[in-house]
């Protein structure tokens, strides 16, 4: 048995995903489901084979399991663990807004506690702060997290730009949905753009190697933040305005044309307001987007932005949210079902690995190369990761 086959097999058997023989006619059922949802043996190849970067992915929506692993790390256990690794996701950016009165000190604290359960588990984690992180955390096994905020109000000066970086945050979304000191949401009933400190907390943002991202920026500002980047500009987490016009949170092709050429990517969310205005868009309306895009720039400005968690149970109910609700796709195995409907519809493996995580490794490392505030390579891939039994063999996922 290869290394793929043996990381095919870990990984279906560990998704629920069956046959007898385990392949028929290069197609995999998903056991659990009544539905019978099966995805192709192509696809599950090709998110195997690639570091899949969700540029607004959730470890979970449960708040308060994520205070709870973060207040006491050791209930992080290795079952949450394997349903993150599941899900085929090698880098998760799970941003907040954190709605504080007192946005400093909350990010503050939001950093900390990230920083405490990251730490706490260095078999399953790597906090992604440099390029050297993006790309070995996913080929020695560990599920990265870039630490990233969807407001920057916390910005109350340019010196605090520098202070936020230093405490680990690399992606800064300039507005939310309404105004602040740099600029205007897309709620905002008329945008006036970037403002001179927007303008320079951008220009501190290239300096350092943090990611502007204007995924609730209002039209003008979205294109004044482009316009005034010299790195490019990432919309992590919206949808497309020509398919669902009049929608305040997603982009129109103007933003994505200019985002596009600044050499930025979008990442499409599975939010099902954004995906389609009818009652219930299927997974086909999601791919739309994906095709909207490429169509207009290329294949290689378009990404994942989930805004969602793995699973979109609400802890309450334990029932699907219904606002993530796409017919035909099942959350646990969403990243193989869009690799496998744009190889359906004619994209390339290349394009595909671009799709799913390409586009967005590209883009943060232009964002990051040449920063000058910290060396390439930090000191501590220098030393040797403690022993994590919990990677060999049971995790055939990540073997070799």
């Amino acid at each position: 048995m290869n290394r793929r086959q043996l990381l095919r097999t870990g990984l279906l058997g560990g998704l629920g995903l069956v046959g007898s023989p385990m392949i028929n006619l290069g197609r995999c059922r998903l056991a659990a489901q009544p539905a019978g949802i099966e995805v192709p043996t192509a696809a599950v190849d090709l998110v195997l084979g690639s570091t899949v970067v969700d540029m607004l992915g959730l470890l979970t929506l449960d708040w308060p399991k994520l205070f709870r692993w973060q207040r006491s790390p050791r209930t992080f256990v290795e079952n949450d663990f394997r349903k993150l690794e599941a899900s085929g996701v090698n880098v998760f950016h799970p941003a907040v807004e954190t709605s504080s009165s007192n946005a400093h000190d909350a990010i503050r604290r939001w950093i900390n506690n990230w920083r405490a359960l990251l730490d706490a588990h260095p078999c399953y984690f790597s906090h992604v702060t440099t390029v050297s992180d993006l790309v070995v955390a996913p080929k020695v096994g560990k599920i990265g997290v870039l630490i990233g905020f969807q407001n920057s109000d916390h910005f109350r000066t340019l010196n605090d730009v520098e202070v936020f970086h230093r405490l680990g945050q690399r992606v800064s979304q300039l507005t939310y949905n309404e105004r602040n000191r740099l600029g205007d949401g897309c709620y905002v009933r008329r945008d006036r753009g970037l403002t001179a400190f927007g303008a320079q907390v951008v220009a501190e943002m290239n300096r350092l190697g943090m990611v502007v991202d204007v995924s609730h920026c209002g039209e003008r500002t979205s294109l004044d933040a482009v316009e005034v980047s010299q790195k490019p500009v990432l919309i992590t987490h919206s949808n497309c305005k020509a398919l669902v016009p009049g929608h305040p949170r997603c982009k129109s092709d103007r933003v994505i044309r200019r985002m596009a050429a600044g050499g930025g990517v979008m990442g499409i969310t599975i939010v099902r307001g954004f995906v389609s205005r009818k009652g219930s868009p299927t997974v086909e309306d999601l791919l739309d987007h994906f095709d909207h895009v490429a169509r207009l720039v290329g294949p290689e400005y378009v990404g994942l932005g989930s805004d969602a968690d793995v699973d979109i149970l609400d802890p309450r109910t334990g029932r699907e949210r219904s606002i993530y609700h796409i017919r035909g796709m099942e959350p646990a195995v969403r990243v193989y079902q869009i690799a496998a409907g744009l190889l359906r519809r004619g994209y390339s493996r290349d394009d595909v690995e671009l799709v799913i995580g390409g586009n967005f490794r590209r883009a943060l490392l232009n964002v990051w190369l040449d920063a000058t505030s910290w060396p390439v390579v930090p000191e501590r891939l220098t030393r040797r990761d403690p022993f994590c039994p919990a990677r060999i063999p049971a995790r055939p996922f990540f073997a070799g």
